[in-house]
């Protein structure tokens, strides 16, 4: 069995979803409420959407959950964009307390499920750092649910069929083993920052970071496609 951060990968936490939406919540909302309104306009990471339609995507995401409304589909870019035309009249206040209701009821409801939405909280949390890159917060990608956000990125990474790798990360005592292996293919290493892993993985933009990648591609190692 590997492990990250001494955590079985077999043993799912079901509440850790829920604990990283929390934690995002309380650091996340105080700033969307005394962000001016024009700052909302300003575009993301996420190829033509605003800081406006990033929130009101995870919004309407995790009301979905929150509601049970997880038809077929769902979540495919074709509904999220329906999600967010369908807020496109809507005031940014409303969205921000659609978007707080979501981050703290969400979670009890991915906990009663059998994992497979665990992921969704990995990608509020990074949507999250959208916002804050497009508005040139520090820590983007970091701050308080970064060591919740790595377990859920293990997850992830075996979910969505990555090759093996070995990450060391700067301050951490120990690797973050992510992927899966393949015969005779060696695991791909990886030295940096989480931050950066977090931006590698998840496909934004990496200007100005600095890590070293051996034994992969950056391609292959991307959680959404």
């Amino acid at each position: 069995m590997t492990a990250v951060d001494g955590v079985d990968e077999a043993v799912r936490d079901p509440w850790l979803p829920d604990l990283l939406l929390r934690t995002e919540r309380d650091a996340l909302v105080p700033l969307l409420r005394r962000t001016p309104e024009a700052s909302y306009g300003l575009r993301t990471a996420c190829p033509g959407w605003t800081v406006r339609d990033v929130l009101a995507h995870c919004a309407a995401a995790l009301v979905r959950i929150v509601e049970g409304r997880l038809e077929e589909g769902v979540f495919l870019p074709a509904a999220n964009a329906a999600d967010v035309a369908e807020r496109a009249d809507w005031p940014v206040g409303r969205i921000v307390d659609e978007l707080e209701r979501g981050l703290s009821e969400a979670g009890a409801a991915i906990a009663a499920g059998d994992g497979t939405l665990d992921a969704v909280a990995l990608g509020e949390w990074i949507h999250a750092g959208d916002v804050r890159d497009a508005w040139g917060e520090p820590g983007a990608y970091g701050g308080a649910g970064l060591a919740l956000a790595l377990p859920l990125l293990h997850t992830a990474s075996r979910k969505r069929g990555t090759p093996r790798l070995v990450a060391g990360l700067d301050g951490h005592a120990g690797p973050l083993v992510l992927g899966n292996e393949e015969a005779g293919r060696p695991a791909a290493r990886f030295e940096g920052d989480a931050t950066t892993l977090i931006r590698l993985y998840s496909g934004r933009p990496l200007v100005a970071t600095r890590y070293e990648l051996a034994g992969a591609s950056e391609q292959e190692l991307l959680i959404y496609r």
